[in-house]
């Protein structure tokens, strides 16, 4: 299981809290230092079943100095999203936690946590 995380942010200490509450195995991956690239985003909103607008932080000052959420949230500008995203990792939704079997969740929620924790454990 990896877990992508920003060690200042209170939901993400939360969800290695749970993760570590059941004995989870997981990696950390600390994606403002280590930046998902385009292809992993697209990896990670396949199995999410979302777009990127749909996981992006637009209430981030980066967001509003690049004119984010006037960027319009269709298929001919998805590629700028996801660049803008892999740039700028803060405008990531965070934490994003991926089963090894695949299943993927935004964990801002006990919920999300253990949906992602169950599918682990039956893997």
């Amino acid at each position: 299981m990896e877990i992508w995380v920003n060690p200042q942010c209170s939901k993400c200490r939360s969800a290695v809290g749970e993760l570590d509450a059941v004995g989870a195995g997981y990696t950390v991956r600390r994606y403002l230092e280590d930046p998902p690239s385009v292809a992993e985003l697209e990896a990670v909103l396949e199995r999410l079943g979302l777009e990127p607008w749909d996981i992006a932080r637009t209430g981030e000052a980066v967001a509003k100095e690049l004119g984010l959420r006037e960027l319009p949230k269709d298929s001919a500008h998805r590629a700028d999203w996801l660049r803008l995203m892999s740039e700028n990792p803060k405008l990531i939704q965070r934490p994003i936690i991926t089963a090894s079997e695949g299943t993927t969740v935004v964990g801002r929620d006990a919920e999300s946590v253990s949906r992602v924790i169950d599918a682990e454990k039956n893997a």
